[in-house]
């Protein structure tokens, strides 16, 4: 049996509403904060072969719409009813991409046979390791990122395995946390096991199992009239995290975009070479890998909203992400802040996509959301920990109005806590949380705002980890005249004699009384600032949302006694000159031009060929010593930035290390 266009609509809102019912059983029985309230979980209805044919629209992470699991399905030989397998191993399949993700998948059985399968993901708030949750820039080896499971069953014929559960729970420091959501994720894949019975009841197996393939097969043929309206072409766009290392260079993303009729190729050959810090993101090479492509869901979605999100949606894309590369790290490598490098992905690939169709896309989101975590101790000296949930950027403005505050547009599935939660779980004072004035990129549509939120601790020993912290030195591009958002910071004892900038520290000990407070970057701009409504402007004064000075500065808008002075705004207007001319098409920050300055793209090029001849030990290395020359003869002594400055710094140093040469010819 084969579906109609309209039946298979309604079989996909079936199959929607059995993932959303298990995303709801999880909600209502985890544990931690980062679930309930977070949200930071996926849940999948998965085929024979692994693809994910249908998940969640409202509720959990966005990123695993198109998540193929069939590297962990297919580890398991010999299923049997009430079986349920677990696996948090970056590279037992590249599915579970980091040691806090626990990712299970459960057979479906009908008359003897599977029939499909039920699957997600969990971030558990920790699990052991290094430091206290798990995840820091600073580890440079998986080992160090807590205790790893291969391809496991965790439940056999509806019984929890207790000895594997015991060896989690011995290694993590919230095992209660760590238990009861577990559990919770037993209970949600029961409910989605429960209510596709009731469906193929309803529909029939063979109707079920032909509409699993059609879902597939609709959602590539939507996402290839999407992509054949794009321009072929090739179109190419670099972007940056603040560090590569703790204190360390600039990472760069480059993404080589290519269209052809209804086709596309994300070509990140030039991205940074593995890392000897966690931001490696584990992909194996895999060609269509879910993390390398969240990007064009977002696109895909925002050019269409009717398009169906799972894994034929990806089909239009194939990947190249060389071993050995930031985005196919080789094991050992450190994987646990790779949601920090995927955030960076995304902006290379929207702004590769703003360069194919520039009208459609908005300005850069703010690509940061650090997510925080406390352990510390009770009023009793009891251990307490938990997450106290994400502090956001804005979303870019575009065509069609300014960028949403504080939710980051493609992270704004990971939902705030409120602050009567946050305090009830863990011994801290909120003292401030709030939108930060200015900090959204000026614009005709201003980029959204960041958020601050400031909070008091109260015992010794405590420690604050703030993962995923970027966005101090490169702010978000905006575009077609559009400024750049303001960047994020990070302080301790803020207005205090002893006050702290902590940069992109993602571990900070405190002590008793230390206040520490985080703001979130803001979005780029859109169109020119000058062109922003005057009224708009005075309405975002009045909000609280744009101080005075950046009403006049930025907008040329002057604003007295809570109204317009509008002779004034005029001649100020007529005076000042648009940040950007149609030939500058992004509004790149002070920090960002400066870096390219030195790094020009055929400069880069040329250390992307010098570090790929080299064995992958040698590559992070070498980087960090080209950077230094670069700097040194370049803005000291003046040489100018050539591919051949690149190409003579890198034999020095070849001739510095002999076994360089040795290692690259054996």
């Amino acid at each position: 049996m084969k579906f109609s266009k309209a039946e298979l609509q309604i079989f996909a809102d079936y199959c929607t509403a059995i993932a959303e019912s298990m995303a709801f059983t999880l909600i209502r029985t985890a544990h931690s904060t980062f679930i309930k309230e977070t949200e930071d979980f996926s849940c999948a209805l998965v085929t024979l072969d692994g693809l994910t044919f249908a998940s969640p629209k409202t509720l959990g992470a966005t990123w695993y719409t198109g998540l193929d699991y069939g590297p962990l399905v297919r580890s398991i030989k010999n299923y049997e009813p009430g079986d349920i397998y677990m696996s948090n191993d970056p590279y037992s399949g590249y599915v579970a991409t980091h040691t806090p993700d626990v990712v299970m998948w459960k057979p479906v059985f009908f008359e003897n046979r599977i029939v499909c399968f039920v699957a997600g993901h969990i971030h558990n708030t920790d699990m052991g390791g290094a430091v206290p949750a798990s995840l820091s820039r600073s580890l440079i080896e998986i080992h160090q990122e807590g205790i790893r499971f291969p391809p496991s069953r965790i439940v056999k014929a509806g019984e929890v395995n207790q000895e594997l559960l015991s060896w989690m729970l011995l290694n993590v420091r919230a095992p209660d946390q760590n238990r009861g959501d577990l559990l919770a994720q037993v209970a949600s894949l029961g409910t989605g096991e429960k209510r596709i019975l009731e469906i193929i009841e309803k529909f029939g197996c063979e109707a079920f199992s032909t509409g699993m393939q059609q879902l597939l097969d609709y959602a590539e043929s939507q996402a290839r009239s999407v992509v054949q309206a794009i321009p072929d072409g090739e179109y190419f766009f670099s972007e940056y995290a603040d560090e590569d290392s703790v204190d360390g260079e600039p990472l760069r993303i480059a993404l080589r975009l290519v269209v052809r009729n209804d086709s596309l190729v994300f070509d990140f050959s030039e991205s940074d070479p593995q890392l000897a810090s966690s931001l490696n993101v584990p992909t194996g090479g895999h060609p269509r890998h879910a993390l390398l492509l969240i990007g064009l869901s977002y696109v895909l979605y925002c050019l269409d909203s009717n398009v169906l999100l799972n894994s034929g949606t990806l089909r239009v894309a194939s990947c190249i992400a060389p071993e050995g590369s930031v985005l196919n790290p080789v094991q050992p490598a450190a994987v646990g802040m790779r949601s920090l490098t995927c955030v960076i992905v995304q902006a290379a690939v929207f702004g590769a996509f703003s360069r194919a169709i520039p009208e459609k896309m908005p300005a850069c989101p703010a690509s940061s959301i650090p997510l925080l975590n406390v352990k510390t101790t009770d009023r009793l000296g009891h251990p307490v920990m938990a997450s106290i949930g994400p502090v956001g950027g804005g979303a870019g403005g575009s065509s069609s109005g300014d960028g949403s505050d504080a939710s980051g547009a493609n992270l704004a599935f990971l939902r705030n806590t409120p602050v009567e939660v946050n305090e009830s779980e863990v011994p801290i004072l909120i003292t401030e949380y709030h939108l930060v004035p200015d900090s959204g990129g000026p614009g005709e549509f201003r980029g959204g705002l960041g958020l601050m939120m400031e909070f008091q601790v109260f015992a010794p020993g405590t420690l604050v980890t703030a993962r995923n912290r970027d966005r101090t030195r490169f702010g978000s591009w905006g575009i077609k005249g559009g400024e750049a958002g303001r960047t994020s910071s990070f302080v301790r004892n803020p207005g205090s004699s002893n006050m702290e900038d902590l940069g992109n520290t993602d571990l900070v000990n405190c002590e008793p009384g230390d206040v520490i407070r985080l703001e979130g970057n803001g979005g780029g701009g859109y169109g020119s600032p000058l062109l922003r409504p005057v009224a708009d402007v005075l309405d975002d004064v009045q909000k609280g949302y744009v101080s005075l000075e950046c009403a006049r500065t930025a907008y040329g808008v002057v604003i007295e006694a809570n109204a317009v002075n509008d002779t004034a705004t005029s001649n100020l207007r007529k005076s000042l000159t648009p940040s950007h001319s149609d030939r500058n098409f992004y509004g790149y920050c002070k920090n960002r031009l400066s870096h390219e300055s030195v790094w020009t793209q055929p400069c880069y090029a040329k250390l992307m060929d010098c570090l790929a001849s080299v064995p992958v030990n040698w590559r992070f290395f070498l980087k960090h010593l080209m950077f230094a020359e670069m700097r040194k003869q370049v803005l000291d002594d003046g040489a100018s930035p050539t591919p051949e400055l690149v190409k003579t710094i890198y034999g020095e140093l070849c001739s510095q290390y002999p076994s360089v040469a040795v290692s690259a010819s054996a």
